[in-house]
């Protein structure tokens, strides 16, 4: 395998281009930060068009997986081609990074709820969810799928259009069965994935619905719970729905519906993203500028954000050139009046930005917002807020305790950060962007609730507070606009020099640097802005990509990145065990196939061979037949000439003799003339003759029959002879074919047995790595749930430290408040006691005055030493009664963790416990389903054997018929014509049933003799 980055492969070379992209790209900025890298604003030198530019690392550990993420990503966006898609624009590798391209977007819909700290309105979740829908039907269409959809892989343009980003955990292939994704916005089916089968494009339906459920509540069920929690609370318990909030949007019934449709628990009732597009909340008429508008009021609240944090590092460098310098407070009211806010929104959408700005700058800080801990950077000119919620710009307070050289360097660097923040307010882009894994520290930056009570109990007199707090920044704004001198960015770059005089009792010198620096901030926000106004359009505050870095090294991110690499490698494991019992299974079921294919090649060669064999023995036979036949005739013809040789022999002697015999007796009788003798004697010679030649014709005729009856039934005994051997082969053959066919047989039976036991023994190997994976992934839950639940009971435990060690400071408050009434009570009773004093005085007699006087200093100092004993026992009863409540808060607060903790891990071991039942009941059913299909190919095996032994009998008894009617056919026929020409068929049959068997003896033994038929006796007496 080549290494990770070669572009050795076509392939793989074409999806990269071969210029520096370093030279094609400039003004580079982050914009957010992800488990592969950063992405940043850029411009193209080329055509000047603004693009994101995902930097994707893949050195490091699995720097092979990382590198085959990377590939699958950027093929997956490069076949892409729909209005709300990210499109691509091109891929770059320099070193060990590929650089991908992509069309720039403000931001996410992420961003925006996080910008605002507000739910979206129905119509706009309404918008934005008709383009993810469109979306998820090209991808669907494609056999495609997402696998994370969720609020911040939701990007939105200039323009209001939604585009789908982020597919990294897309799946190029439909159904799939991977733990891919975000743990919140996961469906059921892919939690269970490997336990219970494969998913397909519906899990996106389900994302989008907790992605509605985020968009209208702010955060998606259970994200105020582990994420390894919130995993089998949502594989096992029932659907989320939207929640009745107070002083929530009154959603309508046809929203809830929607979500209630997209969040079915059964993927088979849940509807696809095709029939998502006809449903009402979706095709509703609404205003064609609900996003533009959105993104708008989002981008003003934006710069309200960056103005508000740049006001309180501005009143941070006033308040230590302030500590710095005794002299000038006209100058530093001068000083404050020339860093002017460069932007301005009065929407009340960028008013509740503003206040969500601030918590955000305050949670950044390393102490916890506490009730009674009550701080305000503009205490100065504020009034205070209602006791009970604390004042977020508490920055100068933390900072005021610097040495002052020190504390110059800092403020420089805070400088510095303030024009990059300004100068940079980031863009939004994919959820890739943002770690997607590390979620948890998001829950913690919604802490408003936390720190403000329920659902913001108390909002609106935060609100009035920040409003009135915010009228008079205005106005001292007005007045800082209207005496501002004007100032130039070049300065402010140049500014870091004034901050390192040497001279630090230059106070006037100092003055003025710091006059000229707030300037040049305030001209430098002011380019800022325009100049991103025009090319660097956002919805993202910097905060949120500070906060990105930061969730990605968080230890919750790396505990869940764990936990999914691990279920990777399961799955993966469990794929290479899967493919290589295929291949075992293809390589066993190649090789039994060649050997059956061998063993039906092997028998059809030995069946060849005997049908050659047969057929050779027939033609053998056919010719001895003709041998035989050629030879009974040369034999009989050879005796039938010897007998004739025979007979003309034995006529010529009688002739002779009755010659003689005629002679003599004519001679005799002497009375008869001699001419008459002649005559008699030639009448005697010629009926002789004609008596030889008939009987001559008589014996050529009869040996003639005779060689035509031999022959008739010699072909008769040679047919029955043919017909027995060609019976005797037709069985040989069938009983070979009996004995290939039982051979088959066998061998099928065998190769069925090693199918079996190899899927048995390949079934047991797959469960057993299944039962070790699932106890791994079980050990491994368990153990991230102790680490959760440990870390949550020190952060408790911190938080309880730190309660104790503010409780003393909380607790000298108390005990001056009581002090200062005591001694207000103590003037009181003075001067009721002077009152007193001077009113018995002037009624007393002046003898009596001294011991009256004494009675009243004796009363007085009692009832001091009363009162003072009242305020001993009311600070004791204060501390008891402050360590009680807290104790008991404490207490409680253990108390609710404990429950919770035990809850969650009684809940994991529940889901645990039902994952094991459901895992050993998929393995039985598995196993079930094994011998089933064993069993139905047991019964096909031997239905297709019984089927085939039946067509060989019924072909059996088929060619014996054929053969036996031939046969009869072939012995009719010879019959019919033997009768035809004259011979008799008994006679012919007996001759054939008595030589039947006897065709290899000698012909001579078989023949019958003829010398009878030559003799003298043969002949009549009276034929002379």
């Amino acid at each position: 395998m080549p290494r990770p980055g070669s572009l050795k492969d076509p392939d793989i070379a074409e999806l990269f281009s071969r210029h520096d992209p370093e030279k094609i790209f400039e003004d580079l900025r982050e914009i957010g930060h992800g488990s592969f890298g950063a992405v940043y604003y850029a411009r193209c030198n080329l055509t000047k068009e603004i693009v994101a530019i995902k930097k994707m690392s893949y050195v490091g550990k699995q720097s092979e997986e990382k590198w085959q993420d990377i590939l699958k990503e950027i093929k997956f966006l490069k076949q892409l081609e729909h209005p709300n898609t990210i499109e691509y624009k091109g891929c770059y590798k320099r070193e060990h990074t590929a650089w991908l391209v992509m069309e720039y977007c403000v931001g996410s819909a992420s961003d925006i709820i996080e910008v605002h700290k507000r739910p979206l309105r129905e119509e706009e979740i309404a918008a934005i969810c008709e383009g993810v829908v469109c979306g998820l039907s090209y991808l669907h269409s494609l056999g495609r799928i997402h696998r994370d959809i969720k609020a911040g892989n939701i990007l939105l343009t200039e323009n209001g259009t939604v585009k789908l980003a982020d597919f990294g955990s897309a799946s190029i292939k439909c159904p799939a069965n991977s733990f891919v994704g975000t743990p919140y916005w996961m469906a059921p089916e892919v939690i269970l994935a490997m336990d219970e089968g494969q998913y397909d494009g519906k899990v996106d339906v389900w994302s989008l619905g907790i992605t509605c459920i985020e968009l209208a509540e702010r955060k998606p069920p259970y994200f105020n719970m582990n994420a390894m929690s919130a995993l089998y609370h949502i594989a096992q318990n029932d659907s989320p729905t939207l929640q009745y909030v107070l002083q929530a949007p009154e959603w309508t019934d046809t929203f809830r519906y929607f979500v209630e449709a997209c969040l079915q628990k059964n993927p088979a009732d849940r509807p696809s993203s095709t029939k998502l597009l006809s449903h009402p909340f979706i095709t509703r008429p609404r205003s064609p500028n609900v996003l533009v508008d959105l993104i708008q009021r989002t981008k003003a609240a934006v710069r309200d954000l960056d103005n508000l944090n740049y006001r309180k590092m501005k009143k941070i460098l006033m308040v230590d050139a302030d500590n710095e310098s005794a002299i000038g407070d006209s100058e530093e009211t001068a000083e404050e009046r020339s860093g002017g806010d460069s932007s301005k929104s009065n929407s009340a959408t960028s008013e509740h930005s503003a206040a969500g700005a601030s918590s955000q700058s305050s949670s950044s800080g390393s102490l916890r917002r506490r009730p009674h801990a009550q701080v305000n950077a503009n205490h100065h000119s504020q009034p205070p807020a209602p006791p009970h919620y604390t004042h977020l710009n508490h920055q100068h307070s933390a900072h005021s305790a610097v040495p002052a050289r020190a504390r110059k360097s800092w403020l420089f660097s805070c400088c510095c950060f303030v024009r990059r923040e300004s100068e940079s307010p980031l863009a939004g882009a994919h959820d890739d962007y943002v770690n997607k894994d590390a979620l948890r520290d998001y829950a913690n930056r919604d802490s408003l609730c936390d720190d403000y009570g329920d659902d913001y109990a108390n909002r609106d007199a935060i609100r009035e507070a920040r409003d009135r707090d915010r009228e008079r920044e205005r106005e001292r704004d007005r007045e800082r606009d209207r005496e501002r001198p004007p100032s130039d960015y070049r300065e402010y770059v140049n500014a870091p020099a004034a901050w390192h005089d040497p001279d630090d009792n230059r106070n006037t010198q100092r003055r003025q640097t710091s006059r000229s620096i707030s300037n040049n901030v305030s001209a430098a926000m002011s380019l800022v802005s325009e100049h991103g106004a025009n090319n660097f359009a956002t919805i993202r505050t910097t905060s949120i990509v500070t906060k990105q870095q930061k969730e990605h090294n968080q230890e919750m991110h790396e505990q869940m990145s764990g936990y999914k690499r691990m279920r990777r490698e399961h799955q993966a494991a469990l794929v290479k065990l899967e493919e290589r019992c295929k291949a075992d299974v293809d390589a066993h079921k190649a090789q039994l196939d060649r050997e059956y294919e061998a063993l039906l090649q092997q028998l059809s060669r030995d069946l060849e061979r005997l049908q050659t064999k047969h057929a050779q023995e027939l033609e053998r036979k056919q010719k001895q037949n003709a041998a035989a036949e050629k030879k009974l005739i040369k034999d009989i013809t050879a005796r039938q000439e010897q007998d004739r040789k025979a007979f003309e022999t034995q006529r010529k002697r009688e002739y002779k003799a009755n010659k003689e015999r005629w002679k003599k007796e004519l001679s005799m009788d002497d009375a008869t003339p001699k001419r008459q003798r002649d005559a008699t004697l030639q009448s005697q010679k010629d009926n002789l003759k004609q008596a030889e030649a008939a009987e001559e014709m008589r014996l050529v005729r009869s040996q003639r029959e005779y060689l035509e009856l031999e022959l008739r039934r010699f072909r008769r005994r040679r047919m029955l002879a043919l017909h027995h051997k060609e019976q005797e082969l037709l069985r040989e053959e069938l009983n070979k074919r009996q004995n290939q066919l039982e051979q088959a047989h066998a061998m099928l039976l065998r190769h069925h047995e090693k199918t079996q036991e190899l899927e048995y023994r390949q079934q047991k190997g797959v469960h057993a790595l299944r039962e070790e994976q699932l106890s791994n992934q079980h050990g491994t839950e368990l153990a991230n749930q102790r680490d959760y639940m440990q870390r949550a009971e020190h952060e408790l435990r911190k938080k309880h430290a730190l309660q104790l060690k503010q409780q003393p400071k909380s607790l000298k408050q108390k005990e001056m408040q009581i002090r200062k009434q005591f001694r207000e009570t103590c003037k009181i009773q003075t001067r009721q006691y002077k009152a007193l004093k001077a009113q018995i005085l002037q009624m007393t007699a002046k003898e009596h005055q001294k011991e009256v006087i004494k009675t009243l200093k004796d009363e007085k100092r009692r009832k001091l030493v009363l009162l003072g004993e009242q305020y001993d026992q009311s600070i004791t009863e204060m501390l008891q009664k402050q360590t009680v409540r807290l104790d008991e808060s404490q207490m409680m607060e253990c108390q609710q963790l404990k429950m919770q903790l035990e809850h969650e891990l009684d809940m994991l071991t529940a889901y645990q416990s039902k994952s094991k039942m459901q895992a050993e009941a998929q393995r039985n059913r598995e196993r079930r389903e094994l011998e089933e299909r064993v069993a139905v190919r047991r019964a096909l095996l031997e239905q297709k054997m019984e089927s085939e032994c039946a067509q060989f009998v019924a072909e059996r008894a088929e060619r014996t018929r054929l053969l036996h009617e031939r046969h009869e056919r072939e012995l009719e026929h010879f019959d019919n014509e033997s009768a035809r020409l004259g011979f008799s068929a008994m006679a012919i049959a007996e001759g054939s049933r008595e030589g039947y068997g006897e065709e290899e003896q000698s012909l001579s033994g078989s023949m019958l003799s003829l010398a009878h038929s030559n003799s003298s006796a043969s002949f009549a007496a009276g034929s002379l």
